[in-house]
């Protein structure tokens, strides 16, 4: 099959252009480094390859360094047909740089070449217009407009890449740049010549970002959209996590009801609703941070947060860029150690991979929602107007953020720093204040929550079904006396200073595997005691077994301090090289949120 490549900086529509012309719903983002892997799909009898997003040919980043390489070898293969290079129509010369550089290249190697210049619905906007045949005929190569967003001039973008694509020998470019010359004297002519009035096009943007990025306002605009995000972790996802309640409510007493009483009716009742039952009804809540999340990258908001970031956390050691594997890392520390790839200076790329664990992932959402519960009053407010509830969210977030610079400050100090290599200066690009395409995100908010299922489900099951193996039998014994107790009782010593039983000991110990089994585990354990019919209703029964305040804090904080996730470290092992690291990182964490938690027992 003959390919078609896509290539294009980063925040052009690369992706989202992707999206629309294959039918597949790849992840769109504001912020460089997010197409790290190639993605593939089919238009009509052709592969189109989204390759990873660069601002020229000359990568300075890993990131960069590999769509680089991508890039020159996809463009030697035999099999392609065509390399589509996507502009930003409101950012011509920036877009044309790579552009001109492919244009080249492609050359070089007898291939056609196809400009799509997106965002034309944003240069009508503001009353503007580019003459697309001129830049085409000055280009060498067919120039065609459209936008990706709103669909306009799409179908006839795809019509004339398809015939392009046919007949590729008719369209290999009738002119480039010289091999020495540098594209960005022949960009800044082009698109002084063709693009926008670039003071027309920044004028709406200088004055919000005058707002944004001030440091007071900007400042506390910042921090309420971060307090009202974790707000609405509860307030928003709170009716969608009583319909999974009633729904998993509903279908236990359908099952039970049809299933003969003994031990199949104790099987589904205790393992499989008492475990999965309520580690499913906290699902709602990762999908409404992925779509919060989601506002803020393709509004264009992220970019700018990392700007505002980057003078405070320099002082820990780290970049502007650290912000968005930090970011990233509240709804997965996977995809977020991958964009620490974007941070120039491996010192600090190092430092932001170490202490990424450390922020709030969405697996220990369950974890933080049933404690939180069990510790918080649901009516109680903050301040007399905010959910106490979400408050107390946005304080554990917070508590990990501060651990992660805390720890970053010391790892700043202590790790040797490659002197060999000198620190590039910080530079972002802010990309133009967009609308957010709902599709794809919405696509991404439902993607969110099937990827945590599939992911976690397994896991849950199995060591639902093993806890509740251990502790219905013997028979004849009851749960204190079963084998899982046995097992809790020898391990119940290390759990005492933190003020819990054999039974969280136990959760704890499961839970090591990954975060979100804690919740599962111990479902599965105070179902097994009996307490209530209600099998979801897991924070009321922990709440009357009597957990203290100390021990309840304690076990929280710990939840936010320890890398309980192995699929994380072997991430860290092939990011750093070093399994010793990355081990060492796991026993580090687990040990200093055992202090932690403690700590807060004997002092509370």
């Amino acid at each position: 099959m003959q390919r078609i490549l896509m290539v294009g900086k980063p925040n052009s529509g690369k992706s989202l252009l992707f999206n629309q012309l294959t039918g597949l719903r790849q992840k769109v983002a504001n912020y460089p480094g997010v197409t790290v892997e190639v993605k593939r799909g089919q238009c009509d009898k052709f592969e189109i390859v989204d390759l990873p997003g660069t601002y020229t040919l000359r990568g300075l980043s890993r990131d960069e360094e590999i769509a680089v390489n991508e890039i020159q070898n996809a463009i030697e293969r035999d099999d392609t047909a065509l390399v589509l290079c996507v502009l930003d129509a409101t950012r011509l010369e920036r877009s044309l740089v790579l552009g001109l550089q492919v244009q080249r290249l492609a050359k070089a190697k007898n291939k056609a070449v196809l400009f799509a210049l997106n965002f034309i619905d944003e240069v009508r906007r503001i009353g503007e217009k580019i003459d697309t045949d001129a830049l085409s005929a000055d280009l060498g190569s067919p120039v065609v407009a459209l936008s990706a967003r709103t669909l306009d001039g799409l179908h006839e973008f795809k019509q004339e890449m398809l015939r392009i694509a046919g007949s590729p020998q008719q369209f290999v470019p009738s002119k480039s740049i010289e091999e020495t010359e540098p594209a960005a004297p022949k960009s800044h002519q082009l698109a002084k010549s063709y693009g926008l009035n670039l003071d027309i096009v920044l004028k709406n943007q200088n004055s919000v970002d005058r707002l944004l990025l001030n440091s007071w306002t900007g400042s506390i605009i910042f921090l309420s959209v971060m307090f009202l995000l974790f707000q609405s972790i509860f307030t928003l996802a709170a009716p969608l996590m009583d319909g999974v309640e009633t729904f998993i409510t509903g279908f236990a007493e359908i099952v039970a009801a049809i299933t003969p009483a003994g031990i199949v009716t104790d099987f589904f009742n205790d393992a499989i609703f008492g475990g999965l039952g309520s580690f499913l009804v906290f699902v709602p809540q990762i999908m409404v941070l992925t779509f919060i999340i989601g506002l803020l990258e393709d509004s264009g908001y992220l970019a700018r947060a990392a700007l505002m970031c980057h003078r405070p956390l320099s002082f820990f050691g780290l970049s502007g860029r650290s912000f968005i594997p930090y970011l990233s890392g509240h709804a997965c520390a996977i995809p977020a150690i991958m964009a620490a790839r974007t941070i120039e200076s491996p010192h600090k790329r190092l430092v932001t991979m170490l202490t990424i664990p450390l922020m709030s992932c969405s697996a220990r959402l369950p974890v933080y929602a049933l404690l939180i519960a069990v510790l918080v009053p649901e009516d109680a407010l903050f301040l007399g107007i905010f959910d106490l509830q979400g408050a107390a969210f946005f304080g554990l977030y917070l508590f990990g953020i501060v651990m992660a610079l805390v720890v970053s400050q010391i790892l700043n100090r202590t790790l040797a720093k490659d002197l060999e290599e000198s620190d590039m200066p910080f530079i972002l690009e802010l990309p133009t204040y967009r609308m957010p395409h709902w599709k794809p995100l919405m696509h991404r908010v439902l993607n969110s929550g099937m990827v945590f299922i599939k992911r976690a489900a397994p896991i849950i099951f199995m060591v639902s079904v093993g806890i509740w193996v251990l502790g219905y039998f013997p028979l004849s014994s009851t749960l204190q006396n079963s084998w899982l107790g046995q097992i809790g009782h020898v391990i119940e010593p290390i759990f005492e200073p933190m003020g819990l039983d054999w039974r969280y000991g136990v959760a704890i110990l499961m839970s090591f595997l990954a975060r979100e089994v804690f919740v599962g585990a111990l479902g599965t354990l105070f179902g097994m005691a009996g307490a209530d019919e209600d099998v979801v209703g897991l924070a009321e029964k922990v709440q009357a077994d009597g957990l203290t305040l100390g021990a309840g804090l304690g076990l929280v904080l710990f939840y936010v301090v320890a890398l309980q996730c192995v699929a994380t470290v072997a991430m860290l092992k092939g990011e750093t090289g070093s399994n010793k690291l990355a081990w060492g990182l796991y026993v580090a964490y687990g040990l200093l949120a055992y202090v932690i938690a403690v700590a807060v027992n004997l002092i509370i």
